[in-house]
């Protein structure tokens, strides 16, 4: 037996009349009993009594029924599966993500795409810089990855997932403290808490060029493993620390004061990336996911 026989089948055993039966399946009458008779034929027994005034299930139609309809139901999931899959709907999308500041974005995409796409399962990996989720991203052992990077590779896209910008984490007793906005220049004499100068790690970076255009070579008094550390030791009074705008957005801490600095400092953003010649349609719906969320409730 085959799907189109147990469709015509059941036409039948719901109608019990050949000619509403084919109506019903848009074939010509003749065509449904010869398929039922092939049935009978291959299962050696008879699924209908009917003569020229009525049409009923025999013992054997009537056991049929249950399975046949079990059968088709089972094809209908299948083609839905096979077509939420072709739409991103089903899947599963490793995502790698990069510090602190990405922590309530992930989570909210993660409350979204199980929303939204509960047929798509997030694998979430979190890494202490950025460099090591874009080589994962390279060696495809992650689908997308988020994080700071200066040199995007030629086979990887990346867009903007959030803006950033630069903030300078102060003691609450630092003189500077409660200062609106601050200026590289005007931490000249300051003794800098820093995170491991690895290869694209950006905040080390960033305090070295801005300290350099400014004349000074930043004063580094401790390297903190990271940023959670770093914190902990500004709140210590150990020294200043150089961070981000969405840092300053995840942490309490009331002996830590977070001041913006100059708009002149060079681009800092959160960004996605993912694999140019990656054609997972789930990777495309939770791109689309993430493009949707409203990233200043992250403010």
């Amino acid at each position: 037996m085959d799907v189109a026989q147990l469709r015509s089948f059941l036409a039948v055993a719901e109608e019990l009349h050949f000619a509403r039966a084919a109506e019903r399946l848009h074939v010509a009458q003749p065509p449904l009993s010869r398929t039922i008779k092939q049935m009978e034929k291959e299962l050696g027994t008879l699924l209908f009594d009917r003569n020229t005034r009525s049409v009923r299930l025999t013992s054997s139609g009537q056991a049929l029924v249950g399975p046949a309809q079990e059968v088709l139901d089972a094809v209908k999931r299948a083609e839905a599966a096979v077509r939420s899959a072709g739409d991103g709907d089903v899947g599963t999308v490793r995502i790698a993500f990069a510090g602190v500041s990405t922590h309530r974005l992930v989570a909210r995409l993660a409350r979204v795409v199980r929303s939204q796409r509960p047929g798509i399962q997030l694998e979430l990996s979190s890494q202490n810089f950025a460099q090591p989720a874009m080589k994962k991203l390279v060696d495809g052992a992650t689908d997308i990855a988020l994080g700071r990077w200066d040199v995007i590779p030629a086979d990887v896209s990346a867009e903007v997932a959030m803006p950033d910008s630069l903030v300078v984490a102060l003691p609450d007793t630092h003189e500077l403290a409660g200062a609106r906005r601050l200026t590289m220049a005007q931490l000249t004499d300051e003794g800098f808490v820093s995170l491991p100068p690895h290869e694209g790690a950006v905040l080390p970076d960033r305090l070295r060029r801005l300290a350099n255009s400014n004349g000074f070579v930043p004063q580094v008094v401790q390297i903190a493993p990271d940023t959670q550390t770093a914190l902990a030791l500004v709140s210590a009074e150990v020294g200043a620390h150089l961070t981000l705008a969405s840092v300053a957005r995840n942490v309490i801490d009331s002996h830590v004061v977070f001041v913006p600095l100059d708009a002149s400092t060079s681009d800092v953003d959160l960004r996605i990336a993912w694999r140019r010649n990656d054609n997972n349609p789930a990777l495309k719906a939770v791109l689309d996911e993430m493009r949707k969320l409203d990233v200043a409730e992250f403010d």
